[in-house]
């Protein structure tokens, strides 16, 4: 008997041997030998959409078809992707190319190849230059889009009801009255997918934006950056949220709706207002042509500030600087450079291209034509808050919704997390 323990502790061992190895395997890029000599295999991870990632796919065959020495393995792992890529991080076993979704220099700066001698960089969008280059001109990644994130709305729906987009907060509160006393209580006037805590994240992200930062009378930059922000200021920012839920503004399963849900619910026009970006509007119009999603800025909170924009990267792909392949992982990312896929990808996932090479006519281009003299303020989180402080927001936003919080407890716990994860960081 015990002799049969031992068998099995030895195969269990050398199991896990095996995955380990494989895992391991599974970050940086092999090479193999073929009929028609050695083929160097790249591992690619993106925080891709499944979507859009079917477009990024087509490219990649028609990279290996135009470089058969070269094979592209792409990974999507959807809403696991910060946390994989924070396990390669620590044990320094990166992929060869990977999305740094908005932390190119802030949480992977150590880990990047600079792409600054690249031919593309002649075409980066000015917009783009402050955040993906530093001060010494290194460039940390190659932007497949920009994000300009501020709310979708139907359309169709508010020119039904006579609502003008409005462009600040108490306007936007009003619409979103006139939208559940118009409709009887059929349409969800702010629909949050609030069973995972990321969309729950993104609301609080940008309407911290116009409440502590944009406005020259409350901007708490400062304080912010530097750790010393009184936390109670950001209350207003949680009871806004409580206050929507409780004058029944949002969904009633806000706590369990789910993003996938979302295209489906505005094409039956059955939503007025979403801090949702990206696909929602085409695939709604997909399903139900006769239904129009618009764009408006974040809208401003106070009298004297103007709506904004929060964004700056939003695909983009880093080389691994100690890649063996970093010489075919360039060569890859100067292919994506072409115009024409500048031009596909960026109009895939609705959004700016973040190179000029390329004339983008996607589905919201006339609103970002429109809002053009509109500022891109960065992510909050990116910018203001120590890494792992969005999970923070999210789950604290979920437990305000559901009621075991208040919102200034949810402050409370904000400015706690706050200072135990600058504390963590700068160890």
């Amino acid at each position: 008997m015990k002799k049969m323990v031992l068998v099995i502790a030895m195969l269990m061992t050398f199991s896990l041997f095996l995955t380990g190895c494989s895992s391991q395997s599974a970050s940086s890029g092999t090479e193999t030998n073929s009929g028609n000599g050695k083929v160097v295999t790249l591992t690619l991870y993106s925080d891709m959409s499944s979507d859009e990632s079917k477009t990024m796919d087509k490219v990649i065959a028609d990279f290996e078809k135009a470089n058969p020495d070269i094979k592209i393995n792409s990974n999507y792992p959807g809403t696991n992707y910060e946390n994989l890529l924070r396990v390669k991080m620590a044990a320094n076993k990166m992929p060869d190319l990977f999305d740094t979704h908005g932390w190119s220099q802030l949480r992977y700066g150590n880990y990047v190849e600079d792409q600054s001698k690249m031919d593309w960089v002649k075409n980066l969008d000015p917009a783009m230059k402050p955040i993906l280059e530093d001060k010494n001109g290194k460039v940390y990644a190659y932007p497949l889009n920009e994000a300009k994130d501020g709310i979708t709305y139907n359309a169709t729906l508010l020119k039904k009801y006579n609502i003008a987009p409005p462009t600040n907060l108490a306007d936007f509160i009003k619409a979103l009255e006139t939208i559940k006393q118009k409709s009887n209580g059929s349409v969800t006037p702010l629909w949050i997918a609030g069973g995972d805590k990321y969309p729950i994240g993104q609301v609080f992200d940008q309407m911290a934006t116009p409440f502590l930062i944009t406005d020259s009378s409350h901007n708490d930059s400062q304080s912010l950056l530097d750790g010393s922000f009184d936390w109670s200021k950001y209350t207003p920012v949680a009871q806004m949220l409580k206050d929507l839920k409780d004058k029944g503004l949002l969904n009633q399963d806000v706590l369990t709706a789910k993003g996938t849900q979302a295209n489906q619910l505005m094409a039956q026009g059955k939503i007025g207002f979403a801090f949702i970006n990206g696909s929602i509007g085409p695939e709604a119009t997909k399903l139900n042509p006769s239904v129009k999603v618009g764009l408006i800025p974040t809208p401003a909170v106070y009298s004297t500030d103007q709506p904004s924009f929060i964004g700056g990267e939003r695909y983009t792909y880093a080389i691994w600087k100690d890649s063996p392949y970093k010489k075919q992982a360039e060569k890859f990312i100067e292919f994506l450079a072409q115009p024409k896929y500048v031009k596909e990808l960026a109009e895939t996932t609705s959004l700016p291209a973040g190179l000029t090479s390329a004339d983008v006519n996607n589905y919201y281009a006339d609103y970002y034509k429109q809002f053009s003299t509109v500022k891109v303020q960065p992510y909050f989180d990116r910018l203001y808050l120590p890494s792992g402080m969005w999970d923070v927001m999210g789950n604290t936003g979920q437990q305000l919704l559901s009621g075991t919080m208040t919102a200034d407890q949810v402050s409370q716990k904000m400015g706690q997390e706050d200072a135990r994860l600058r504390k963590q960081t700068s160890k």
